[in-house]
């Protein structure tokens, strides 16, 4: 999908789409203003922003502990960590078919698992377990399609969202995402298997995020039945060789920003849904406790 500059006063009409279960679980409210995408144009959105009908393909590799942590944006942010020095790093990739009061658009978002305010540091468990409360993600890059989403993103979150190129094709047995950046020249791609264990997922996480200065956190919430492939082994494999890597970076500035992180060439973890239903709140600043 091609990056749209385009701002338009007009707001899609298909709130009456989203009418599942899932969707009646959260109350819609309005922001305390609408939102002023340009000089000329302010949108009041509700929120949650409810999507429907997402193909998700998603990619979790272990990457270096200490430059995980240079990308983490406040102190109080610290990467999960993992065995050997490592930490996580995600790439999940979106194709929003339908999403309420906005055209479609494509998105990748690429984060850190992280706990806040330090505590029990323990390796793994917080990725597995919900006993963890200050556990969550930070976004350190987001790649969209969409100028007025990357406006939205960056005004009420703080998500450092950029407006690019993003093709996401299913072929041949793989979900294919393969970002360009602002001068057309690919730095990302990433392959996902479609097969997989199935499992079914009805997730709610946080993600916390810098807004003028101040750390604010939201919440996200999705439901699928994804295909996922596990590879646990490597916890205790650091540095293994893929005979058939899944994630290629290329040579721009953009891939430069990923490849200081050290990411593993072995993927630790795939997840491939092709229809779900998800939700993104307004953030609250966040305090400690």
């Amino acid at each position: 999908m091609k990056a749209d500059f385009n701002l338009v006063p007009e707001m899609p009409d298909n709130a009456g789409e989203f009418t599942s279960a899932f969707y009646k679980r959260f109350p819609l409210k309005k922001n305390t203003q609408p939102l002023q995408i340009s000089e000329a144009i302010s949108k009041d959105f509700s929120f949650p922003s409810f999507y429907k009908n997402v193909s998700c393909g998603i990619g979790i590799f272990m990457c270096s502990y200490e430059q995980a942590l240079k990308v983490l944006s406040h102190p109080s942010m610290k990467p999960v960590r993992m065995p050997g020095g490592r930490a996580v790093v995600i790439f999940s990739c979106y194709e929003y078919k339908t999403v309420m009061n906005m055209q479609p658009y494509n998105e990748i978002a690429m984060t850190i698992p992280l706990l806040m305010d330090g505590g029990f540091d323990v390796p793994v468990l917080p990725l597995i377990s919900k006993a963890f409360k200050n556990f969550g993600y930070h976004v350190f890059s987001m790649p969209v399609t969409s100028e007025e989403n990357r406006i939205r993103g960056q005004k009420l979150w703080g998500i450092p969202k950029v407006t690019e190129r993003i093709d996401i094709e299913q072929k041949v047995g793989f979900s294919t995402t393969v970002a360009h950046d602002a001068d057309g020249k690919e730095y990302f791609r990433l392959k996902i298997p479609m097969q997989g264990s199935s499992q079914s997922f009805d997730e709610t996480g946080h993600l916390y995020s810098m807004r003028e200065g101040e750390i604010v956190k939201a919440q996200t919430n999705f439901k699928g039945n994804f295909e996922v492939n596990k590879h646990m082994g490597l916890l205790f494999n650091k540095g293994k060789k893929s005979d058939s890597p899944l994630l290629t970076l290329g040579d721009s500035p953009r891939a430069a920003i990923l490849k200081q992180l050290e990411i593993e060439e072995s993927v630790f973890q795939t997840r491939w849904c092709a229809k779900m239903e998800a939700c993104f709140d307004l953030g609250t600043v966040y305090s400690k406790g």
